[in-house]
């Protein structure tokens, strides 16, 4: 049987509290784009997630495959990070402009220091 995610997500929000205006002005979107959501077979984890803490409510029960793909991938990642494995591409921007920002630091320092001398 194929879950059509959107009409599970219609059918959660329609019963909870929070009214589909509210739920789009929490999550700066149209009231339109909600629609087109329930009408999706399928959906992002993100907005699932999204809607989910929205309207404060654990979708884990409806889509536990999405859950636990996304638990096995935090769980390989973070082991990958304690393993000193982390290689990826993502990580050399931040170490790029983290060391040319600690250089550039310590020439003014440098300059400070040499301008007003203790």
């Amino acid at each position: 049987m194929d879950l059509n995610v959107g009409k599970v997500i219609e059918r959660v929000v329609r019963r909870d509290h929070m009214g589909i205006s509210a739920l789009s002005r929490k999550l700066h979107v149209s009231r339109r784009t909600i629609y087109n959501w329930f009408d999706q077979e399928s959906l992002s984890f993100e907005i699932i997630c999204k809607i989910g803490n929205a309207i404060k409510y654990d979708f884990s029960k409806e889509f536990p495959d999405d859950f636990a793909r996304v638990d096995n991938e935090i769980t390989s990642n973070m082991n990958h990070f304690k393993n000193g494995e982390d290689n990826s591409t993502e990580s050399f921007p931040v170490n790029y402009w983290m060391n040319k920002y600690i250089k550039l630091l310590e020439k003014y320092n440098e300059l400070l220091s040499h301008k007003f001398p203790i």
